[in-house]
Order: C-alpha cells, then sequence, then structure tokens
C-alpha cells in the first residue's frame, strides 16, 4: 500500500503513513539516557528529531516544530524551567505536545515538576501504569513503583488515568501488558507488545517521542496515542521475533519501524 493510499486509512496504518509523508520536526525535552534512542526512533519513522533545552531557545523550537515531548526522566531546575517556557509557548501557539512524567512518583521533586507540567496544557500524557497513579494523586504505597518502573497494570490505574485525563484536559495513556487511552470517558486498549520492549532502557521515552509524531499529523489526540501504541507494539512484536536478546532487540526494533507496511500493521494491531 502506498503511503497516500494509506494515509487515508482511519487506522494506525494511515497515521504512520502519514508520518512518512509530513516528516514532522518533533522537539524533544528528553532525558539524557533516551535521547539516542529517541532521534533514531523518530528517523526510522519517517519523522524529524530535535533535542533542544536551554532556556534561550526553547521557545524558538518549539515554533518551528510540529510537536514537542517533554520528558523528566534526568530533570534539573535548569531544564524544567525550559520546560515550562516551551509548554507554555506550545500550549499558545497551539502545537501539540506530550508529557513524559519518568518516575514522578519517586521523589518529591518530579512529582511537584511532573503535576507543574501537567498543568501547562498538554495535548497527551504517556506514562506507565505507576506514573500515571501518582501523577493523578496516588500516594507512594498506592502508586507502586520501583524507580522509574511500574508494578501496577495500566488497567489497574483505569479511574486514575480517567481523573488525570478529565482534571487535565489532556489524553492519557497507561502502558503495561495492556495499554490503556482514554478522555475521562472513552477508553481503548492496546494489546500489542513484547516483554523485551522493557529490557531496552529509554523505549518508553522513545515511545513518548512517536507519540508526539503522531499528534503532529492528527487533529485526534486520542487516536494518535492509540495509534503510536500500537505502532510500536507491532513494530516490538515483530523485531522479538527476530531478537537473541535485548541488544539485537533494539536493532531489530528500528528495522520494523522503518520497513513497516502501513496495511500490514492494520492487520496487526490490536486495538479495542
Amino acid at each position: 500500500m502506498s503511503a497516500t493510499v494509506a494515509s487515508h486509512t482511519t487506522g494506525p496504518g494511515g497515521t504512520l503513513a502519514a508520518i512518512r509523508a509530513r516528516g514532522p520536526l518533533i522537539h524533544n525535552i528528553t532525558n539524557l539516557v533516551a535521547m539516542d534512542l529517541t532521534a533514531n526512533l523518530l528517523l526510522a519513522v519517517g519523522a524529524s528529531p530535535v533535542m533542544a533545552h536551554a532556556r534561550e531557545e526553547v521557545e524558538e523550537f518549539v515554533s518551528l516544530a510540529a510537536g514537542l515531548t517533554i520528558n523528566t526522566g534526568t530533570l534539573t531546575r535548569e531544564w524544567l524551567a525550559s520546560a515550562l517556557a516551551a509548554a507554555a509557548q506550545a500550549t499558545g501557539i497551539g502545537r501539540p505536545w506530550v508529557l513524559d512524567p519518568v518516575g514522578c512518583g519517586a521523589t518529591r521533586f518530579r512529582l511537584e515538576s511532573a503535576r507543574q507540567l501537567a498543568r501547562s496544557g498538554p495535548s497527551i500524557i504517556r506514562g506507565n501504569a505507576s506514573e500515571i497513579a501518582a501523577l493523578a494523586g496516588a500516594t507512594a504505597g498506592q502508586a507502586g513503583g520501583r524507580g522509574v518502573d511500574s508494578t501496577l497494570s495500566a488497567d489497574a490505574v483505569l479511574e486514575q488515568a480517567r481523573q488525570l485525563a478529565r482534571s487535565s484536559g489532556a489524553i492519557v495513556a497507561a502502558t503495561g501488558q495492556v495499554d490503556i487511552v482514554t478522555d475521562g470517558a472513552q477508553i481503548r486498549r492496546v494489546s500489542n507488545g513484547h516483554p523485551l520492549l522493557t529490557r531496552v532502557t529509554a523505549a518508553g521515552c522513545a515511545l513518548t517521542a512517536l507519540t508526539g509524531a503522531a499528534v503532529a499529523v492528527s487533529s485526534e489526540p486520542l487516536k494518535a496515542a492509540v495509534h503510536a501504541l500500537a505502532i510500536m507494539g507491532v513494530a516490538g512484536e515483530r523485531a522479538a521475533a527476530k531478537a537473541q536478546g535485548p541488544g539485537s532487540f533494539r536493532s531489530a526494533l528500528l528495522d520494523e519501524l522503518y520497513g513497516l507496511d502501513p496495511q500490514e500493521l492494520d492487520k496487526e494491531a490490536r486495538i479495542t
């Protein structure tokens, strides 16, 4: 299927084809661990990455880019100031942006910073189940989590995800063995993926960047979030079938994202 034809479909294949056709520039204020995989993943799907954190230039880059992602994985006060300025600029000029509140339940600084960003108008908030629970107001005991890892399933935090969507005005995507996406009322589930995705550092952060690319070519943030999860999940399944372990899986994941056929993606996506 050509990109032109696929872009007229309503499935994830159409979103992938639109990313390839438009090549959106995605501005990522992301963490030091994630930059390499994030940039390479965006290039593999046909988008263009920029990593810019300096307070002096973030507003200009937001204006140049088609979308913004903000990730709290290696946050400092200086990066927080840049992230807040970028978020304000994106919201002010109508650019979609995605918040990834990495490990927000682990420390008070991360949690306060993530909640401040969540009040700044994100289009989508994407995190693991424990991160979503913490951001929604759960106590440390209720949110679970081990550093940046989740100890909860996405379905276990469904009501908290819905609450967060309503309070923030953002689409909320909670990832797990089965991912959930909600606008506070509607609920969609994506059951694609593979455990090896949890054995490659920054795979979730790179998924956030993919979500940024998806929403940059879509007028529907809920659909964009669902489609990004399906694209990553199907590519992960295909990569795992070829990989011998995390190292070869990482390379295979990029190759599968690069070569993924939109029509086959639509057939393999498990979205309910």
